[in-house]
């Protein structure tokens, strides 16, 4: 395999696009719903709706359309996705709960403490909603079915 097989690579193309299109959308939807041009969050993780999910979710769709989905790489494919998906609505969403405890318990004691105590807050949007998870899903096996179905 070389480099121009991988830049001809439908299916990596597919996922890496899908990806971006959920980021996009992103900035849009907070430019919609709050008035805020806020480009810094297409680089961000979490938010509605999920880019890892999206990004997932097109490349087993894709797999599933071009190699059947009784194919043991489609079995591979959706067992990764529903790894990212779980894990981004588990682990690094409960990431995002504790980091925004610790940044209030910071402030109270900030407040008590006054000099030389000014830890970094820690970043607090990680995880998703299952709501955010669905909606990049969606998002994922749409752009999945027009790169593979639709696009010759």
């Amino acid at each position: 395999m070389n480099l121009l097989d991988a830049l001809n690579n439908r299916w990596l193309w597919t996922a890496v696009l899908s990806s971006t299109l959920a980021q996009v959308v992103k900035v849009l939807l907070i430019l919609l719903l709050e008035r805020r041009w806020r480009p810094e969050k297409f680089l961000e993780t979490g938010g509605m709706p999920s880019s890892h999910s999206a990004m997932v979710a097109a490349l087993s769709t894709g797999i599933g359309i071009t190699q059947g989905t009784e194919s043991p790489l489609f079995a591979a494919c959706v067992t990764f996705s529903l790894i990212v998906m779980y894990d981004a609505t588990g682990v690094r969403h409960a990431s995002g709960q504790q980091a925004r405890l610790l940044n209030e318990l910071v402030e109270e004691l900030r407040a008590v403490v006054r000099e030389g105590f000014a830890p970094t807050p820690l970043r607090v949007l990680l995880g998703h909603t299952y709501l955010e998870v669905l909606v990049g899903t969606l998002l994922g096996i749409l752009a999945g079915c027009v790169a593979f179905l639709w696009i010759p």
